[in-house]
C-alpha cells in the first residue's frame, strides 16, 4: 500500500463514523425522532459526534494524502495521524460525558485541541511544502 498512514487514519475514522452512525440511529428509534433532536440531550450529543467527525475527518485525510504522497516524513505524519484520532476519540467521549454548568467536558477541550492543531499543522505543512517543494 502506498499511503499507509491515510489508510490507517481513514479507516479508523471509517469505523468511527459507522459506530458513532449507528449510536444516532438508536437515539433516533429510543425518542421515535425521524428528524431533529427533539430536545433530547443524549440524541444531540449522539448526532453531533458523527456530525464533528464527518466535518473535519475528511479534510485531514486528503491533506495527509496529499503530504504521504509527497514524500513528507513518515514519522511526523503518523504521529499527526495519532494524534488527530485520540482527538475524535476523546471529542467523542466528552460529548458523551456528563455536563457542568459553563464547562465544556476535558473530552471535548481535548478533542477539539487535537483537531484544530492537526489542521493547523497539516494546512501550513502543505503550503510549506507548495511554497518549497511544488507538491
Amino acid at each position: 500500500m502506498t499511503l499507509p498512514v491515510t489508510a490507517f487514519v481513514a479507516a479508523v475514522c471509517a469505523l468511527l463514523l459507522l459506530a458513532t452512525a449507528i449510536d444516532t440511529v438508536r437515539q433516533r428509534l429510543r425518542v421515535k425522532a425521524a428528524f431533529g433532536d427533539h430536545g433530547d440531550a443524549k440524541l444531540i450529543s449522539a448526532s453531533r459526534s458523527h456530525g464533528n467527525l464527518a466535518e473535519y475527518a475528511p479534510i485531514t485525510i486528503i491533506l495527509l494524502g496529499l503530504l504521504e504522497t509527497a514524500r513528507a516524513n513518515h514519522m511526523a505524519l503518523m504521529v499527526i495521524g495519532a494524534i488527530f484520532l485520540i482527538g475524535r476519540v476523546a471529542h467523542v467521549i466528552g460529548l458523551y460525558a456528563p455536563v457542568v454548568a459553563g464547562k465544556p467536558p476535558l473530552g471535548r477541550q481535548v478533542g477539539v485541541l487535537a483537531t484544530f492543531g492537526t489542521l493547523l499543522v497539516l494546512g501550513g505543512w502543505t503550503l510549506w511544502m507548495l511554497a518549497t517543494v511544488n507538491l
